[in-house]
């Protein structure tokens, strides 16, 4: 009887366990180090609230297995000798879920992340061939908008024309300011054409900053042509709510309010943010305001299939000052910009099988009012001009001039939508081969109008499509590559493609002897650019067929305006010299920036193209793609980290480039022996409008450098930052526009920008778990020739406030 009880309850005890085991949700996974080795005996804890409530030891392979009977939100808490502790994104896991979580353990250094913007696939930094720039979420902290944080990243120039809220373009490693892919959360951001304003850009609501250099047209198609910035809304990650409030005030009436909200329940994570901020600036009609509101929900329909929705709006107004070093009085005008990112993602993992469909839109527009007309007025030939005050104005080069320049009002209101569909899906086969496939569609419209006796309405459509195919892994022995290429049918210019090939290879593994871990890194790519909506509209293609002659489109064989192109090649070497504590990093790029836009005057159509002059004289001016020149350069970095709280980087960047070809009317004149010149230097040939051949492209500084030096405490942090640029190339644009309608006020373009050097400081204590204070002081030097000549910058600014928290764990 007794043994009849025992078995019969050794069958209940098993049945229950095989139910148990039925219902729990299971991880699966490797662990390995940065390149790819597996790391055996890593204790992998499953973290569910403050708790962990099952946990795994990965074997000699580096894999691991968790199950657990709970349900709900987890995280993985991982850990290793001679590793720094991985904690994991939380995620959704029920009780019947099975889910694959690899986890890569990095040495602990002063680099320690992860990319997805180089390969579409979460790789680690360490085996990318790429060069790619990480600006974490917790230097935002501090900061208004972005422009200062880009300044630390090598190959950047970073171009303001005003202040607060002033149009601010970025140029990387020599190419033109609209060569950048934008994409919030994965959303394409930028203007047809290419363009974006940073400077209205707020550092509410972005979880970092990633930005990858050189062209990647493979993954992310036109627009890709130097540079990929890629910005991320955070995640809800707490099961309690946290409320976070922020408020600070400094100089120049300037003050900021932010709210936030975060959290997880079940299988929804969500967050929210507003923030407003106000500036008067340090000039006369140059008030700035934005507001800027983000969202990020994410909801877990099973554990590997998950919804996102993703929402970016920011509104902003900030006046039209123009270049007041040129004319010593204020226009009064107004700029307004409202725009409107948000995307829709569906995602699903099955062990190695990853797919993502991604539908998002763009929504931009823009306004540009001037109310009155300003300065001094002067009448001829029936028409009222108004100019500026009598100015000196002084060129970094030495050179002055004198007189009064002409004011140029303009009203006009553009917008820029963007409607776009993207599938992907990648597959890991084992360690040494990946593959992934996408596909993009693209709907893309766009308006410019401008108002007055010489207005115009330009509309625009684009369809396009792209394909992509890219693999990558390890060959064998710590060598990495990445393999791919797209297909792009472009409405405007029809088929291109875009191969792309890196290497990585690291022959030395990282150790604790000096000298211990070499990386080696070549990368070949193309990029190209869809040319903008106004190059388009005013191409000479356009113009002839608006005109109804297509009797010369088809003797002279003229085509739509067509792709600009970028060809680059970059190798470098980084070195580990302290145990990962001391890494320096240099590397070598050359650019062929070809097919590059520009107008042609009417007489150049005749001399160069052959079009009938009386054709050419139909024209006021025609875009080509008759633009070329070269960017090539050295970067250098250095990572120290002495001591746990203590950490300094520096950078140097030395770009040569040159202007190769180009058929503009201030080149063609100074080939003929006519260039345009200031009477009062004669001799001196000026490109008033744009570079000349031989010369250097505008506002690109041959030198530029950043350091920084940081402390990050528990809870005391504090960072001094530098920027260094050297003078650059630029025009004062004023060519026939002085009180005679002359030269007088164009001065030589060489060395014509200032240099600079820009040094800020930021700090943060957390008084208690609730209030942390915290302030920024920018431009200590209060030097204000950081922006193009004419544009004086912001001189030194402080900012302070508190920041309030409530909830959470």
């Amino acid at each position: 009887m007794f043994s009849q009880v025992r078995r019969t309850a050794g069958c209940l005890a098993l049945l229950t366990s095989a139910a148990l085991c039925s219902r729990a949700v299971v991880l699966r996974g490797h662990v390995t180090d940065p390149l790819g080795a597996a790391v055996p005996g890593a204790r992998v804890r499953l973290i569910q609230g403050r708790r962990a409530i099952a946990f795994g030891i990965s074997g000699s392979d580096g894999s691991y297995e968790i199950r657990s009977a709970a349900a709900g939100r987890f995280l993985l808490l991982t850990s290793s000798a001679s590793f720094a502790p991985n904690i994991g994104r939380d995620f959704y896991g029920g009780r019947t879920s099975v889910l694959t979580r690899d986890v890569t353990l990095e040495i602990a250094s002063v680099t320690t992340a992860v990319s997805v913007t180089a390969t579409g696939i979460a790789t680690p930094l360490q085996q990318l061939s790429s060069p790619v720039t990480l600006i974490p979420q917790t230097d935002l902290a501090t900061r208004i908008g972005l422009n200062d944080l880009l300044r630390q990243a090598n190959g950047v120039s970073v171009v303001q024309t005003g202040q607060y809220g002033g149009q601010t373009a970025l140029f990387v490693r020599g190419g033109n300011s609209d060569d950048n892919k934008v994409l919030i959360d994965g959303v394409s951001a930028e203007d047809v054409g290419g363009r974006f304003d940073f400077g209205s850009v707020s550092s509410t609501g972005l979880a970092g900053i990633e930005l990858y250099r050189g062209p990647d047209s493979v993954l992310y198609g036109t627009d890709a042509a130097a540079s990929v910035v890629n910005l991320q809304t955070p995640r809800g990650g707490s099961l309690r709510p946290v409320f976070t409030y922020s408020g600070e005030g400094g100089n120049l009436h300037t003050y900021r309010n932010e709210a936030a909200l975060s959290g997880v329940r079940s299988r929804l994570d969500y967050y929210g943010a507003f923030s407003r901020f106000d500036s008067s600036n340090d000039l006369p009609m140059d008030e700035y305001h934005a507001a800027t509101s983000a969202v990020n929900l994410g909801y877990a329909f099973a554990a590997n299939t998950t919804a996102r929705f993703t929402l970016r709006n920011a509104v902003s107004v900030t006046g039209l000052p123009n270049a007041y070093d040129l004319y010593q009085l204020e226009a009064a005008g107004k700029q307004s910009d409202q725009d409107l990112y948000s995307g829709l993602t569906l995602e699903n993992r099955a062990g190695s099988w990853h797919n993502l469909v991604r539908y998002g839109i763009a929504r931009k527009r823009e306004q540009s009012v001037q109310f009155y007309n300003v300065g001094q007025p002067v009448s001829s030939y029936g028409f009222t001009s108004y100019f500026g005050k009598p100015v000196t104005i002084h060129g970094a080069n030495g050179y002055t001039a004198m007189g009064q320049a002409l004011l140029v009002g303009n009203n006009s209101d553009s917008d820029s939508n963007r409607d776009e569909l993207y599938f992907q899906s990648d597959y890991t086969w084992n360690p040494h081969i990946a593959a992934l496939f996408g596909f993009r569609y693209e709907r893309e419209r766009g308006s410019f109008q401008s108002f007055g006796p010489y207005g115009t309405l330009e509309r625009i459509q684009r369809p396009n499509f792209e394909y992509t195919l890219q693999f990558q892994g390890e060959l064998k022995n710590r060598l990495f590559y990445s393999l791919g290429g797209a297909v792009e049918k472009n409405h405007l210019f029809g088929v291109a493609g875009t191969p792309r090939l890196g290497l990585a290879y690291v022959p030395v593994r990282p150790g604790k002897r000096v000298f211990r871990g070499t990386k080696l890194r070549f990368n070949v790519a193309t990029g190209l650019k869809e040319p903008s909506l106004a190059a388009d509209f005013n191409s000479l293609y356009t113009q002839l067929a608006l005109a109804g002659d297509t009797g010369d489109i088809a003797a002279y064989r003229i085509t739509p305006i067509g792709a600009e192109r970028s060809r680059t090649y970059d190798f470098g070497v980084d070195q580990n010299i302290l145990n990962q504590k001391l890494i320096f990093k240099v590397g070598y790029f050359h650019n062929i920036f070809d097919h590059q836009v520009e107008g042609v005057q009417p007489t150049d159509l005749t001399t160069y193209f052959h079009i009938p002059t009386p054709v050419a004289q139909t024209l006021y001016e025609a875009y080509l793609n008759s633009l070329a020149f070269r960017a090539q350069g050295i970067e250098t970095e250095l990572q120290y980290q002495p001591f746990t709280h203590l950490i300094l980087r520096g950078g140097y960047t030395y770009l040569d480039s040159i202007v190769l070809q180009s058929y503009a009317g201030d080149v063609t004149a100074a080939h003929s022996g006519n260039p345009t010149v200031n009477p009062n230097y004669p001799t001196i040939p000026i490109g008033a409008l744009s570079p000349l051949v031989g010369g250097h492209p505008f506002r690109r500084p041959p030198h530029a450098g950043f350091f920084a030096l940081q402390y990050p405490g528990s809870r005391f942090t504090a960072a001094l930052q530098g920027a260094i640029a050297s003078r650059s190339d630029d025009s004062t644009f004023l060519g026939g526009m002085d009180a005679n309608f002359g030269n007088t006020l164009l001065l030589p373009n060489r060395n014509l920008d200032f240099g600079y050097t820009r040094l800020d400081f930021g700090t943060t204590f957390v008084a208690t778990r609730h209030v942390t204070v915290f302030a920024q002081l920018d431009n200590l030097l209060n030097n204000q020739h950081i922006g193009p000549i004419g544009y004086p910058g912001l001189p030194f600014t402080v900012l302070s406030g508190l920041k309030l928290r409530l909830g959470g764990e």
